[in-house]
């Protein structure tokens, strides 16, 4: 194994030389800086991070925690995009401030999160994320807590610093707009009762109702998505017949996510009503791979998963650096942008 006294001597200079071009803890002129690289280049010289890290004590580890790489989805098929994306944005700001960041998958076991955790911390990691499938209340295992530790899509009953979606405010926006667009009427078809999302999304759309002095009719609102279960299509379909057969129908109908949509869309031309002409159809996601090769293209609400992995980076980096301490009970809720698109026209 090449050593750094290898360097020295190939180099011709003293081993505290080739440390301190490594470390850049110190002075070194240009010519020696660039001899010193050459003779690392040549031996194949690494530089031991081990040795490194009990000097500094620093790794420049990070690790997080998912089920979004080998989570199955309803069907059983592997599954994890686009939560994936907040591990890519996460990803993206640790590289660029040099750190690297440790995935480990639970394989849609939770009962694995302790042993991912402690294996993480054998390896040193700095700070841990952990990101959820969607927006929810977890209970991590005491074994599994950290001193720094960030929820991403999550949060729980002890106050640790989270990263949420926006969804009563995006949903809000995305409601607004087709206010504002002349539909007075806007059905609204949502998430599965138990989610976190389905609360707040259906608070955001009684707001902008309120907001342009228009009242809360409760037959515009339909549990509708029963995601995974044999009668999905058939609620969906109910739901839809439902508002289609009232004596004021909605002009357009407002989907828990794109994934919805895409029945609606089927739904409707079963029945002869066309996309936009004779209803206008919005979702939420902005799932590219539906939204824009659906055709015409879906007015959406972005669910901000980049934006969230990114900003629990930031609040992870705030307090490795020592800039920004993690607080107790601290809670970041990012909100998305709305894409409007050819799905909905004025009523």
């Amino acid at each position: 194994m090449v050593t750094i006294y290898d360097v020295a001597r190939v180099a011709g200079v003293s081993p505290k030389t080739v440390s301190r071009v490594m470390n850049g803890d110190a002075p070194v002129n240009a010519k020696t800086r660039e001899i010193v690289t050459r003779a690392m280049g040549q031996l194949g010289y690494v530089p031991s991070s081990a040795a490194r890290t009990m000097r500094s004590h620093r790794t420049g580890l990070v690790g997080l925690v998912t089920g979004a790489i080998a989570r199955p989805n309803a069907a059983g098929e592997a599954g994890g995009l686009p939560d994936l994306q907040i591990v890519q944005g996460i990803q993206r700001v640790l590289a660029e401030s040099g750190l690297t960041l440790l995935i480990s998958d639970t394989g849609d076991e939770p009962g694995r999160i302790p042993q991912l955790v402690r294996t993480l911390r054998e390896h040193r990691v700095e700070g841990l994320f952990y990101v959820a499938s969607h927006h929810q209340q977890i209970e991590l295992p005491e074994l599994a807590r950290v001193e720094r530790l960030v929820l991403v899509n999550a949060f729980d009953a002890a106050g640790t610093p989270c990263v949420l979606p926006d969804d009563t405010d995006g949903q809000r926006a995305l409601t607004a707009a087709l206010v504002a667009d002349g539909h007075r009427r806007v059905g609204f078809l949502t998430l599965p009762e138990g989610l976190v999302a389905r609360g707040l999304r259906l608070i955001g759309y009684r707001r902008a109702l309120e907001d342009a002095g228009i009242a809360y009719d409760p037959v515009l609102v339909a549990d509708a998505d029963r995601e995974g279960a044999p009668e999905a299509r058939a609620t969906l379909q109910s739901a839809i017949d439902a508002m289609l057969a009232l004596e004021a129908p909605p002009t357009v109908l407002c989907c828990g996510n794109d994934r919805m949509a895409v029945a609606v869309y089927g739904i409707l031309r079963a029945r002869g009503v066309a996309v936009p002409e004779q209803m206008s159809v919005a979702g939420y996601d902005d799932h590219r791979v539906i939204s824009e090769t659906l055709f015409p293209t879906l007015t959406t609400m972005e669910l901000p998963y980049v934006g969230m992995g990114e900003a629990a980076a930031r609040l992870m980096l705030g307090d490795i650096r020592g800039k920004e301490p993690l607080v107790r009970g601290a809670r970041i809720v990012v909100r998305g942008g709305l894409r409007w698109r050819a799905s909905v026209t004025p009523a």
